[in-house]
C-alpha cells in the first residue's frame, strides 16, 4: 500500500473522434486505483479541438486553459477532424488547441515510452527476435522547431523557420539525463548537425549538459541513421533525446515496435501540470463503433501516476493488469493476429472492463 493518500484534481479533455471512448476507460481505471489505494481523484471535463471549434469557435477556449492550470494533471483523448485535412486554407484548426495548451502550460518535454508486451511480439511488423527486450524512452522537445517558428507563404513559395534557443535545449536535456541516470545510463541525442545550424546548437548544448552526468554514456546520431537503427536494432536505444520535428516522426515510427499506436502512452511535462495522452489520433473512421483500443489511454494513466504523483506501485499494478489481460489472449482488433481466438477479440468497452477485472 502507498503510505500517503492523495487528493488530486484531474481534468479530462476527451477531444475529438475516439477520444471520448478511450478516456472513459482511463478515467475508470483512475477511479479503481483510488478505491484500491485510498486516493481521492476528483474529475472535471473540458472541450478542445474540433469539438471546441464547433461549440465556441476556438480550438482552445479560455475556460479550458483555466481549468487546465487549476488541475493536478490532465487526461487527454485525441484531437483532429477529417474536414480540415484537405483544406489547407482553414485558419482555425483543431491541432491549434494542442499547441496552445502546451504553450499555456509551459509543457516543453514530451515523453513517449516504447514498451513491448511479450504477448504482442507477433503484432509488430518487425521480427520478434529483433524486438524482444526493447525498452525505449523518448524525450521530444515541444516548444521550439518549425512548429513554432515564423511561417511565410506567397503564391509560389512557402517557408517555416526552424528555431531553437539554448535554454530550450538545455532544460529538456537535463530531464532526459535525469531519466537516463535512473534507467540504463545510456542516452542517444538525435540531430542533423551535418546540415542544420539548429542541430549544431542542439549538439553543442547537449555536450555541455553531458559533462554534468559523467555516469551516463552519451551518443550523438544523425536522424536518418536513427530512423534506420530503430527498425534494424531497437534494443540499442535506452533514452532518446531529440527535437520537435524529428521526435514527432521517430516516435510514430517506433510505435510499430509495440505493434500498434493503440498501445502507446505519452506525457507532456514542464514544471507544473502534466498532460497525458495516447499517441494515436482521433481516428474518425472508427469513432462511435466500439473499435478503439483503450489500452494506450489506460497506460497514459499509469504514466500520470508515476510521473506526476510518484505513485509507482499503482502504475505497476495497471501495467500488470494489462499484461494479464493480454496473457489471457484478449485483444482489440488493431493488435489481433491470425492466431487470435476470434471470441477474444474485444471492442473498446469489453476491453476496458476486462482490464478493470484484472486490476
Amino acid at each position: 500500500m502507498t503510505q500517503q493518500q492523495m487528493n488530486k484534481k484531474i481534468l479530462v479533455i476527451p477531444g475529438d473522434g475516439i477520444g471520448a471512448e478511450v478516456t472513459t476507460w482511463g478515467k475508470a481505471v483512475l477511479e479503481q486505483i483510488g478505491k484500491t489505494y485510498g486516493h481521492t481523484f476528483t474529475f472535471d471535463e473540458a472541450l478542445m479541438g474540433h469539438a471546441a471549434i464547433e461549440a465556441t469557435g476556438s480550438p482552445l477556449p479560455d475556460e479550458t486553459l483555466e481549468k487546465a492550470k487549476a488541475s493536478d494533471a490532465i487526461l487527454f483523448g485525441a484531437v483532429g477532424h477529417a474536414k480540415y485535412d484537405n483544406d489547407p486554407s482553414a485558419k482555425v484548426r483543431p491541432e491549434q488547441g494542442l499547441l496552445g495548451i502546451r504553450k499555456g502550460l509551459g509543457l516543453y518535454a514530451n515523453l513517449r515510452p516504447i514498451m513491448l508486451f511479450d504477448e504482442l511480439l507477433n503484432a509488430s511488423s518487425l521480427k520478434p527476435e529483433i524486438l524482444k527486450g526493447t525498452d525505449i524512452l523518448f524525450f521530444r522537445e515541444l516548444t521550439g522547431d518549425v512548429y513554432f517558428g515564423e511561417k511565410k507563404r506567397s503564391a509560389d513559395t512557402a517557408s517555416d523557420l526552424m528555431i531553437y534557443h539554448r535554454y530550450e535545449v538545455e532544460r529538456i536535456a537535463i530531464k532526459a539525463y535525469e531519466a537516463a541516470r535512473l534507467r540504463g545510463k545510456r542516452l542517444c541525442s538525435v540531430d542533423k548537425a551535418n546540415v542544420l545550424e539548429t542541430s549544431r546548437l542542439w549538439r553543442e548544448v547537449v555536450q555541455e549538459v553531458a559533462k554534468r552526468y559523467p555516469d551516463v554514456e552519451t551518443e550523438h546520431m544523425f536522424v536518418d541513421n536513427a530512423a534506420m537503427q530503430l527498425v534494424k536494432n531497437p534494443k540499442k536505444f535506452d533514452v532518446v533525446l531529440t527535437a520537435n520535428l524529428f521526435g514527432d516522426i521517430l516516435t510514430d515510427e517506433a510505435s510499430q515496435i509495440a505493434g500498434s499506436m493503440g498501445m502507446l502512452a505519452s506525457a507532456s511535462i514542464g514544471d507544473g501540470t502534466g498532460f497525458f495522452e495516447p499517441i494515436h489520433g482521433s481516428a474518425h473512421d472508427i469513432a462511435g463503433q466500439d473499435k478503439a483500443n483503450p489500452l494506450a489511454s489506460i497506460l497514459s494513466v499509469a504514466l500520470m501516476l508515476e510521473i506526476s504523483f510518484g505513485l509507482s506501485e499503482e502504475a505497476k499494478s495497471i501495467k500488470a493488469a494489462i499484461d494479464k489481460t493480454l496473457k489471457a489472449g484478449y485483444r482489440t482488433g488493431d493488435i489481433a493476429d491470425a492466431d487470435t481466438d476470434k471470441s477474444k477479440i474485444l471492442g473498446t468497452t469489453a476491453m476496458g472492463k476486462k482490464v478493470l477485472e484484472y486490476l
